[in-house]
């Protein structure tokens, strides 16, 4: 039987030469890939955040490719990323044998990138618009909401603060009432009982300064005394409460104490489906070709109200609007159309109904304004037993984000005894319906664009594009919670992790490129060798041949 023999360990051995950790880097690494476009990168702004003097200081530039690469490797944390410093050879090789500890990366992130995250990310789209990569001219858009690091059980919502604020107000109302009347027994000079409602809390308590003084003044008893005390300690100081929380809120509904950013959202999390309020932000994201070209963050839930923005951050960074436009139905609605177009953005942004109108359930479906026949020229809709829906009035509507817009009411002449009534409409008298004329313009428009040749082709990619990448970034890169609080740290976490996105698929087509020059020069080989066949070994390595292409073209066009 032979002896098993096992290669020799050099675990003590000294070595002659140091040893290189470049030599166990692989050229096509992503690795490399961030550290060579870091380089080229433009940091002064971040460099210029740093003071002079002291100790000597970490270099931004390493920094930022340690927390990329973090990023790119599900790694969020600044402990699990100090870690992987000292014990991960790309994490070494990346911060040249640096070892900065957890604060000093978290320090970095959260102070040092906080407004100048945005440029480093639009730099290194640039970056890919330049080689040919992507071209700024397409977008496609959609939201998802983030979980923040908020705790999910300190909600503050704006129905209950305006609810109990006026049940304090009317309290305090009636308090201030019972002292007027008893310091007052007389009507001489005697004062109207103030309504809370309109007075602020600075105003209330110069109130109760004034009656405190008129205590003095008359000797009051002590039992009024106490009730000023009271309303003073207790009903003051929980009506400032009152307005601090609305005050934070705002516009919104809702916001937690521990992230006052942070709204709270629905989220499909459970296995069921089922909604459930988390305090999150809603992350809006615009892809071409899988990379990401914007984001922005919102409180807001609903995506209708943060097109504009996300379109205006999107000019901020690049200079101008995208020509084409994509996105689903929850941005399709007046003011966004109405946005594209005098922006020269052509849209391609489904309507509420889209899907539906084209079923022959709907089309048949009578009590539907858009089945109804319209006259532009004399402005007179006919209702499904052939009667004039005649404009009565047009009135204006304003939305909740401020968008005014003009209705036209239209009602029919004899509703009495038709035989449709039911099916038609339920209305009490004559029927009645409210028409946007501007809308239906915009929903025509975009309805011929979606039918289309193209639109059918961009629908197809939508899918592919932003859906996949949200796939990418909640389910493979498991980026589910934010690790920061305050709208300005999330926004440089979601910085990193879009940064770390189109590095990994900027890895991947690299990847892809040199495999499809190896199988161009195989393929060459081939054909200088015997061109009778090549075409039968052309399959086997998995190269498609294109005669009428030169390798640089090749080169280019991959």
């Amino acid at each position: 039987m032979k002896r098993a023999v096992f290669k020799r360990s050099y675990q003590n051995q000294p070595a002659l030469f140091p040893f290189e950790i470049e030599r166990l880097i692989p050229s096509t690494h992503p690795v490399r890939l961030i550290n060579t476009i870091v380089d080229k990168l433009d940091l002064n702004s971040v460099i210029n955040t740093y003071k002079g003097g002291g100790a000597s200081s970490f270099h931004p530039r390493m920094l930022l490719k340690v927390l990329i690469f973090g990023y790119l490797n599900n790694l969020y944390s600044s402990r699990k990323i100090a870690k992987a410093i000292h014990e991960n050879i790309y994490f070494m090789w990346l911060s040249g044998q640096s070892f900065p500890d957890f604060r000093t990366i978290n320090h970095f992130r959260g102070k040092r990138l906080n407004g100048q995250i945005e440029d480093v990310f639009r730099q290194v789209v640039l970056l890919l618009a330049e080689s040919g990569v992507i071209s700024l001219k397409e977008v496609f858009t959609d939201g998802t909401k983030i979980e923040s690091a908020a705790n999910r059980y300190t909600f503050v919502w704006k129905g209950s603060i305006e609810k109990n604020k006026q049940r304090l107000e009317e309290k305090i109302q009636n308090v201030l009432a019972e002292i007027n009347q008893a310091i007052e027994s007389d009507n001489t000079d005697k004062e109207e009982t103030p309504d809370v409602s309109t007075l602020s809390t600075e105003e209330l308590n110069d109130k109760i300064q004034s009656i405190n003084e008129k205590l003095k003044q008359s000797q009051g008893s002590k039992k009024l005394q106490k009730k000023v005390e009271k309303l003073q300690e207790e009903s003051l100081s929980k009506l400032a409460q009152y307005e601090k929380h609305l005050q934070v809120m705002g516009d919104r509904n809702s916001y937690s104490k521990t992230d006052p950013d942070a709204t709270f959202m629905r989220m499909k999390e459970d296995h069921m489906k089922n909604g459930q309020l988390k305090p999150a932000y809603n992350v809006q994201m615009s892809t071409e070709n899988n990379f990401l070209t914007n984001y922005s963050i919102h409180q807001r839930p609903g995506d209708t109200a943060t097109y504009k923005p996300h379109l205006n951050s999107y000019n901020d960074k690049y200079g101008h609007y995208p020509e084409v436009a994509v996105a689903d139905a929850g941005f399709g609605s007046a003011e966004n159309y109405e946005f594209l177009e005098n922006n020269g953005i052509e849209p391609y942004v489904k309507y509420t109904y889209f899907h539906k109108e084209q079923s022959r359930k709907f089309r048949l479906d009578v009590s539907r304004i858009e089945n109804l026949h319209y006259n532009k020229e004399q402005d007179y809709f006919v209702c499904p037993m052939g009667q004039k829906m005649i404009a009565i009035y047009k009135s204006w509507r304003t939305s909740d984000l401020g968008y005014k817009y003009e209705v036209t009411h239209y009602r029919s002449q004899n509703c009495l005894g038709c035989s449709m009534r039911g099916a038609c409409n339920k209305q009490k008298g004559n029927r009645t319906i409210e028409v946007n004329h501007k809308l239906i313009i915009y929903k025509q428009k975009a309805r011929e664009n979606l039918l289309s040749e193209k639109g059918i082709e961009l629908r197809g990619r939508r899918c592919s594009e932003i859906e996949q990448t949200f796939g990418q970034l909640k389910w493979n890169k498991k980026f589910n919670r934010f690790l920061l609080r305050g709208i300005e740290k999330v926004s440089i976490e979601i910085g990193l992790l879009a940064l770390a996105h189109n590095f990994q698929k900027l890895s991947v087509l690299q990847t892809i490129n040199t495999l499809f020059c190896l199988k161009y020069l195989l393929y060459k080989f081939l054909f200088d060798l015997n061109s009778n066949i090549h075409l039968k070994l052309c399959p086997l390595i998995g190269y498609n041949p294109i005669p009428n292409y030169t390798l640089p073209e090749i080169k280019k066009a991959a």
